[in-house]
């Protein structure tokens, strides 16, 4: 019978031991999926082609610059234009070339492109791209970008009747652009790397320095302001690698967003975090009157029980309207509580967003009411 007990209660004990280390994992949340490395980002690359083979949906007679940039093709591949020669091709389309270029992507690597006319074209389909420059913001050639245009929208005109699937007049290269050189990356000089957090927070700032020097050793990190955190890099190339993956995979538990309220006015979407609260205060619009009390009462604990007799706060939320009952909640009032009761009642969007704005301004609610 007693290693019976002993067996239920060594369960018992693992058993919290597992929900409590779940619980912590739970909250917890890796580096890698706060913050970012400094400097390690995509650069935007644009450059400026024309597009051939067209089915007479290209650029029409009379757009300047698509007859200097075909007459200009044509020149540096050893075809003289006469003078004043009217170019008057409907197949070629002049058009503008993105692409998103990794911080880590190396030379003869390749990256997908966007294609998007800037001329009269109607559409892209069936076109294909000449060699074209892509520059960074440096005016630096990083990548060269060729090839044919997949286009996923679709144009009919017949008569007096236009079909329009999509937008045509923009296609997209699968894999595009050979990377023709490497972007400076601080990853691979820098002394020191820095974490930049996607929301900043000095709580959540100063929990990430915690959490790094708990586990790579003291004073590996120091939070440098509420966005970024600093740590020590390893001088060998070959150890940062190695360091950053032991690094991004750091678990620590976040600080909690402050309290916020999110307005959709188009839509009538309220998002409302749980740590929003409401203090006593009374509003009225139109025939909608919500009322939020407080009153204090004794709270006494059962005989023997060792406590002491403590005052705690009870609030009311009351909604009235005509023809309508009234709704109360007995304690621990929220927002969420409000909004219900609102759309218990059918309150609309624009009623609720009044009344939440009018707590707002009254300085009876805690949080910030953002507007979208």
């Amino acid at each position: 019978m007693k290693d019976g007990y002993n067996m239920l209660r060594r369960i018992i004990i693992l058993t919290g031991f597992i929900l409590s280390i779940i619980a912590v994992s739970v909250h917890a949340d890796r580096i890698k999926d706060v913050a970012t490395l400094a400097g390690v980002r995509d650069n935007q690359l644009v450059g400026y082609g024309l597009v051939v083979g067209l089915n007479g949906t290209g650029d029409r007679a009379g757009t300047k610059f698509t007859e200097q940039s075909f007459s200009n093709m044509l020149m540096q591949m050893g075809i003289n234009i006469p003078p004043g020669t009217k170019l008057n091709s409907k197949n070629i389309a002049a058009v503008m070339v993105t692409a998103n270029l990794s911080s880590f992507m190396k030379k003869g690597q390749t990256i997908d492109v966007n294609v998007s006319s800037i001329g009269d074209s109607q559409s892209l389909r069936g076109g294909t791209l000449l060699m074209t420059p892509l520059k960074g913001a440096d005016g630096r050639v990083y990548a060269m970008s060729q090839g044919n245009i997949v286009v996923v929208g679709l144009s009919v005109t017949n008569d007096d009747n236009n079909v329009t699937v999509n937008v045509p007049s923009g296609g997209r290269i699968a894999n595009g652009a050979t990377v023709e050189a490497d972007i400076p990356n601080p990853f691979y000089f820098s002394q020191t790397l820095t974490l930049n957090l996607r929301t900043p927070d000095f709580t959540t700032s100063r929990r990430m320095s915690d959490a790094i020097n708990q586990t790579m050793g003291p004073g590996t990190a120091h939070p440098v302001d509420a966005a970024s955190v600093e740590i020590t890099a390893p001088r060998l190339m070959a150890d940062r690698v190695d360091y950053m993956s032991v690094l991004e995979n750091i678990e620590f538990t976040p600080a909690e967003a402050p309290a916020k309220i999110i307005v959709n006015a188009r839509t009538g979407t309220i998002v409302i975090n749980r740590l929003v609260r409401v203090k006593p205060a009374a509003v009225s619009h139109g025939n909608l009157v919500v009322t939020i009390s407080q009153n204090p009462y004794a709270s006494q604990p059962n005989a023997f029980a060792g406590g002491r007799t403590v005052i705690v706060p009870q609030t009311d939320i009351n909604v009235e309207q005509t023809n309508v009952r009234n709704f109360v909640f007995n304690s621990g009032p929220t927002l969420q509580d409000i909004v219900r009761v609102l759309n218990t009642i059918g309150a609309g969007p624009g009623d609720t967003i009044a009344i939440l704005e009018a707590l707002k301004e009254a300085g009876a609610v805690n949080a910030t009411i953002i507007v979208i």
